[in-house]
């Protein structure tokens, strides 16, 4: 029996959640679906510039699992991007960091 996944950490959710092309009418695209944590990824290293261990260990996942999240992350954006599609993010396997702290505090 295969081990369940383990919940990334995500700090922010993302403000927007749906970019289509401009000039594509809405029922004639297609989607690319990103995870919140395949998004999460990609604003700690794109974004917050960090190298992918510190990524990691602020989402408490191992290196390699970082590497492949955000490599599937990339290679999603720029199908999107080629292609004409719109990307949509939604899902996936998260715990929101805030949420944790907000739990913690509520315990003193």
């Amino acid at each position: 029996m295969a081990r369940p996944p383990k919940e990334r950490l995500v700090e922010q959710l993302p403000t927007v959640t749906y970019y289509k092309p401009v000039g594509v009418p809405l029922h004639g695209v297609e989607d690319v679906v990103l995870t919140v944590e395949e998004m999460e990824a990609v604003r700690l290293v794109d974004i917050e510039q960090l190298d992918q261990a510190t990524a990691a260990s602020r989402m408490e996942i191992s290196s390699p699992t970082f590497n492949r999240m955000v490599n599937q992350a990339h290679h999603k954006i720029a199908t999107a991007l080629w292609q004409g599609a719109a990307l949509r993010v939604e899902g996936g396997n998260f715990r929101l960091a805030w949420e944790e702290a907000a739990g913690s505090a509520n315990d003193l």
